[in-house]
């Protein structure tokens, strides 16, 4: 099993890309964890809705809808610089394998505080035959046609 991890610092409204797309497309990937850290934890009042999608996206929103079949994980993190409201963390994702390029984006829903997040993933890498490599080739293009 090889693991690939990412990381970064993603601004509030933003989309970074992940590039994991193939000429052949036979080496697939499936997310094994997804964590958001503040970039100044217990200093800041902070609220993020971090989500990555297999499809492209135009715009970050903080509405988590689990009937989109192109989001495969959302991760929500509210932070407070008061002691007297702990942090809470939630993510959840998909035990989908994909094998294009996947996007993140991130939206912070409080009150104007427009906040960046610390995104980590690690995704393991798994070898494709040639029908699992179709099937996932060919969801991502039915996705990308119905946007």
């Amino acid at each position: 099993m090889k693991i690939k991890s990412f990381r970064g610092l993603i601004a509030d409204g933003a989309i970074d890309t992940i590039s994991l797309h193939t000429n052949t497309g036979s080496t697939g990937y499936k997310i094994v964890k997804f964590e958001l850290f503040s970039p100044d934890p217990g200093a800041t009042t902070q609220e993020s809705v971090v989500k990555i999608y297999k499809i492209p996206q135009t715009t970050t929103t903080a509405t988590v809808d689990f009937s989109d079949n192109t989001m495969i994980a959302s991760a929500y993190y509210k932070d407070n610089s008061s002691d007297s409201n702990p942090t809470s963390f939630v993510v959840v994702f998909d035990n989908e394998i994909f094998n294009q390029d996947i996007y993140i984006t991130c939206n912070d829903p409080g009150a104007g505080t427009n906040e960046s997040m610390n995104y980590y993933i690690e995704l393991e890498q798994v070898n494709l035959d040639l029908t699992e490599n179709t099937v996932a080739t060919l969801k991502d293009i039915r996705n990308i046609a119905g946007q």
